[in-house]
């Protein structure tokens, strides 16, 4: 990816997954490396969405397309602008991936597999036991306001397309690792 402001190769990378996955410390890492700044999708979910969460009640479509829009139109603004981007979002679904990918102006629905496209995905996989026990952790030192009883919902929405193109990374490895595999396969 080139440096902020060169728009020549300006790209976003989502970096997705469940809650627990490591969206957030990847994401951040990664941003660091390649110079760019990185944004996490939980920051911008209305204080609405968050109490929602913290009571263990799952987000309906309602509740996120509102949200996955302003992330896109922040995409949007950061390729217009030139300027490459690292976002941390769950992005579970095809369908909210395409929402991610219309950041694009030029983008054509399901066109995502071809190498033009400016937004690309990483998938961090990581088994259910690795993701409580990070969960309850995460929970236990009050960082995070999604309990770890809302993971199978999430696994449940998770929907991979092989078609779609998304890099899949196993994010048991250590966080430098998994920084170094996306950064030599994007």
């Amino acid at each position: 990816m080139p440096a902020k402001g060169e728009n020549r190769g300006t790209t976003a990378v989502v970096i997705m997954g469940v809650s627990g996955a490591g969206k957030s410390t990847i994401g951040e890492m990664l941003a660091k490396f390649l110079k760019c700044r990185f944004l996490d999708a939980d920051d911008f979910h209305p204080e609405s969405n968050k109490e929602k969460m913290k009571r263990g009640i799952p987000l309906s479509d309602e509740d996120r397309i509102p949200w996955l829009e302003m992330l896109r139109d922040t995409l949007n603004a950061s390729l217009a602008s030139g300027e490459s981007v690292i976002l941390g979002c769950s992005a579970l679904q095809k369908r909210y991936r395409e929402i991610l990918r219309s950041a694009n102006p030029s983008y054509k629905p399901c066109t995502y597999a071809t190498s033009s496209s400016l937004v690309k995905f990483v998938l961090l996989e990581v088994g259910v036991d690795v993701l409580v026990a990070r969960l309850e952790e995460r929970a236990a030192k009050g960082k995070h306001f999604m309990p770890a009883k809302l993971l199978q919902s999430q696994l449940d929405l998770l929907q991979i397309d092989e078609s779609e193109g998304i890099l899949k990374v196993d994010a048991t490895q250590s966080p430098q690792a998994i920084v170094n595999t996306i950064q030599q396969k994007l």
